[in-house]
């Protein structure tokens, strides 16, 4: 079934581009400061004229702590409805978002970061795994030095990561290596899940349910494995026809599961069910390979990336049709990290990397690569980050369990976007 595009009803908005300063300009500062500023329009020349739209920006009210506490106050006596209390909240987000910046960075390793993943309890901690294997645990809160496990170098790329929710110092990892694992962040391998013990077969997705106490694993032949979180192999099945690039369970209805492959499809299966191959839910077409398949926090939808032009959101409604199909530039190329869109964890917002792309009709010249704001339901832009100093493509780009700090990896680089007013950025260095 061909896929229901909604028409754009509006121009996407313009791009801030930040300038580097000591500190984050407050809202009185910002429209005397959008003389220095440049944006661009997507939707009109490449020099902009848009710097009414921050004017605008600056102009704008954010709502108070106290009157975000009253509108709770109003919900609860039921004269605010919980949906209209939400668009709200997300209104005032996206103004804050429009200010952030980076403010600490760090570039580790010697070989580009092909994963990461936020600590489920922590805000300021994550951690980011490199094509060399590297492993890196960040906490950029503190002023101590990162902890860094040092990998096999080529061939050992970490394709996946996922702290243990019931021991956070501990985390699984799947790599090109040929092995899905828990390790701990002293280095050591607590077990090994699955082994390929062969240089032709690695696993490229991972996913764990804490609740159900499984693991799901895909590899690079189209194979995916379930296992109990003690080790036993449930059942090995080949998915798909083409590598597995991402595995993802249901947050809500673990038992439901995701798979998203290079052959073109995303497949939602029943691990209740399972009898075979041929014993998924839905099969979902796509145009091109795809990179990833992401529930939404609360799992009613479906984000899928393919490897060239697409973001799809499918609802649990009618998996089959997509409600939204966003025109995006995030090609692939063989030397940079998947780009993959996820969620913001509390409001309905699709984060992702752009990488412009002169084939498409709506590239313009000299565009950015922007970190791209969706709106989950419309497919509206919402907002675009850039900063100068930092110009690369970000391939992954996720918020922190809070949803108030980003982490983007752009190369080499691991770079932390958010509003923070300490003072000057932050370079960590490793010794």
């Amino acid at each position: 079934m061909a896929p229901k595009k909604r028409p754009e009803t509006q121009k996407p908005p313009d791009i801030a581009v930040r300038l580097k300063s000591k500190s984050v300009p407050s809202t009185r500062e910002l429209e005397p400061a959008t003389k220095k500023l440049y944006a661009l329009n997507p939707g009109s020349s490449r020099r902009c004229d848009s710097c009414c739209l921050l004017a605008e920006l600056a102009n704008l009210q954010v709502p108070s702590q106290s009157s975000i506490i009253r509108a709770l106050h109003q919900q609860k006596l039921g004269r605010v409805t919980w949906p209209s209390l939400q668009q709200g909240l997300q209104k005032s987000f996206l103004q804050s978002l429009a200010s952030y910046q980076v403010f600490q960075r760090v570039a580790p390793f010697d070989r580009r970061a092909t994963s990461l993943a936020w600590h489920p309890t922590h805000p300021s901690t994550l951690a980011v795994g490199s094509k060399g294997g590297d492993i890196l645990l960040w906490n950029f809160g503190i002023k101590d030095k990162p902890t860094f496990i040092k990998g096999i170098g080529a061939g050992g790329s970490i394709t996946a990561l996922k702290f243990n929710q019931l021991n956070t110092n501990q985390f699984f990892a799947c790599s090109m290596e040929g092995t899905t694992r828990l390790q701990d962040f002293k280095g050591n391998i607590l077990r090994v899940f699955t082994s390929s013990n062969s240089c032709n077969v690695w696993f490229c997705s991972l996913d764990v349910s804490t609740k159900s106490q499984v693991l799901v694993t895909g590899d690079n032949v189209g194979h995916v494995i379930l296992l109990n979180t003690d080790g036993k192999e449930l059942w090995t099945l080949k998915m798909h026809k083409k590598k597995v690039t991402h595995v993802a369970l249901n947050p809500c209805c673990d038992w439901l599961l995701a798979t998203a492959s290079i052959d073109q499809t995303v497949k939602i299966w029943d691990l209740r069910q399972i009898r075979g191959k041929t014993s998924f839910l839905y099969s979902l077409p796509h145009r091109h390979p795809v990179n990833s398949a992401c529930f939404s926090p609360d799992g009613a939808r479906l984000l899928t990336t393919d490897q060239y032009s697409e973001i799809r959101v499918y609802s649990a409604s009618q998996w089959d049709c997509p409600v939204s199909l966003i025109c995006h530039p995030h090609r692939h190329f063989q030397h940079l990290t998947p780009i993959k869109a996820t969620w913001h964890p509390r409001y309905n917002l699709i984060v992702v990397g752009r990488y412009p792309d002169p084939n498409l009709k709506s590239c313009i010249p000299y565009e950015l690569r922007t970190i791209d704001v969706f709106d989950g339901s419309s497919g509206k832009m919402m907002c675009q980050l850039y900063d100068p100093g930092y110009s690369g493509i970000t391939s992954l780009n996720e918020f922190n369990p809070m949803g108030d700090t980003l982490a983007s990896a752009m190369g080499y680089h691991i770079l932390i976007w958010s509003q923070e007013e300490a003072g000057p950025q932050k370079e960590h260095e490793l010794g």
